[in-house]
């Protein structure tokens, strides 16, 4: 075939089954000293010499979503390029272009046949664990566990867990697919479910703005009874008041809300005493060398730049000492706690000592959260 008896390719007629190192040793004989434009026909030679060990390869791949035509044009590419690339001198030609061609099946599944993006480690690990799959199956006469299929592979549980999940992306499910039998009916139909909540988006979103024109108690009591799940007990211990006046409150401040919801325009929260009670009173007084800011009802952040301003307005005189009372105050929210944390470092830049008494637990502990604490003594 090749000119010469002593260096002719065996054909697949004469021995049965390819030689392939002994016929790439003749190629790489036969076309040494020959210029590259004639060396075209002695690398077609080997190359037809050498399909069907191509073939072979490519029909181990068959039956994993490829046509087998796709796989064995893949697999001859892979062979053109090991016949370029060989060099007689680094081994055996079957092993090299074994590896070769596998390489370029492998690649050809990585690139052309996952629907969606994988990365390359992970495609590469989802095969492994195939074969060891399949290997562990006939060993085991059942499907291996994930810690049998790790010591196999001598590879983490997490990185096994991966590939299995996403061998999912190698072939999606459509959602326009049909169902089957007579109906209509599509996959993406069964997916997902009524949202039983949907309907109560508005409601939420009108409390979630009623709850902000609540008092600080009534509010922080609604959160802790409704959100933290806490018992009117705990809440009264917390407060430092009674039970039965946590229920008293939690009824007014529910049926507020519910009336509120049904209105056009939110009623007022309270009337008379109560709402005497809930209203903010700051009041400034001398006694002596000292200067006492009492604090009464309910401190939001609609009265916070009040308190602030009467805190800093005490210090202006240089008194030797200046006392928040605040055993008035029912509740004290994020605005009079940033208030009052502002009289603070005023009073630390003039020098002059602020004290806060008489707080109720409440909000003594809402003090202490914002590192007023050291400041913060009972009312004597």
């Amino acid at each position: 075939m090749f000119g010469q008896p002593t260096t002719t390719t065996p054909s697949p007629t004469d021995r049965g089954l390819e030689d392939l190192d002994a016929a790439a040793l003749a190629y790489a004989a036969r076309i040494e000293g020959l210029p590259p434009e004639r060396r075209q026909e002695a690398r077609d030679d080997l190359v037809r010499f050498a399909l069907p060990f191509a073939g072979r390869l490519a029909r181990r791949y068959r039956g994993r979503g490829e046509p087998l035509e796709d796989l064995e044009q893949v697999a001859r590419l892979g062979l053109v390029n090991a016949v370029d690339r060989y060099d007689p001198e680094r081994g055996s030609f079957t092993a090299y272009a074994a590896i070769t061609i596998v390489g370029e099946i492998k690649r050809h599944f990585r690139d052309r046949t996952w629907g969606v993006h994988v990365p390359r480690r992970l495609r590469d690990l989802i095969l492994e664990v195939g074969q060891a799959t399949a290997a562990l199956t006939s060993e085991l006469s059942r499907t291996p566990t994930v810690a049998e299929l790790a010591e196999r592979l001598e590879t983490p549980q997490e990185e096994i867990l991966a590939a299995l999940e996403s061998a999912a992306g190698y072939s999606p499910a459509s959602l326009n697919a049909p169902v089957g039998g007579e109906s209509s009916a599509e996959f993406g139909d069964l997916v997902g479910e009524s949202d039983n909540a949907l309907e109560s988006v508005d409601d939420r979103v009108t409390v979630s703005g009623l709850l902000h024109r609540l008092p600080w108690r009534e509010r922080r009591i609604l959160a802790m009874r409704f959100y933290g799940n806490q018992t009117q007990a705990e809440i009264a211990a917390r407060f430092g008041i009674s039970q039965m006046h946590v229920s008293r409150l939690l009824s007014r401040a529910l049926t507020w809300l519910r009336q509120a919801m049904l209105a056009d325009a939110p009623p007022p929260w309270q009337n008379g005493a109560e709402a005497e009670s809930a209203r903010t009173r700051i009041a400034v007084r001398h006694a002596g060398d000292r200067v006492v800011v009492e604090v009464g009802g309910e401190v939001d952040r609609d009265s916070a730049d009040q308190l602030r301003r009467a805190v800093l307005g005490a210090l202006t005189g240089q008194p030797r000492e200046v006392v928040v009372d605040l055993d008035g105050a029912g509740g004290v929210d994020a605005g009079g706690v940033a208030a009052l944390v502002a009289g603070r470092d005023a009073a630390q830049r003039s020098g002059v000592p602020l004290r806060l008494t008489g707080a109720q637990p409440a909000v003594r502990r809402s003090l202490t959260a914002a590192g007023l604490a050291p400041a913060t003594a009972p009312r004597r």
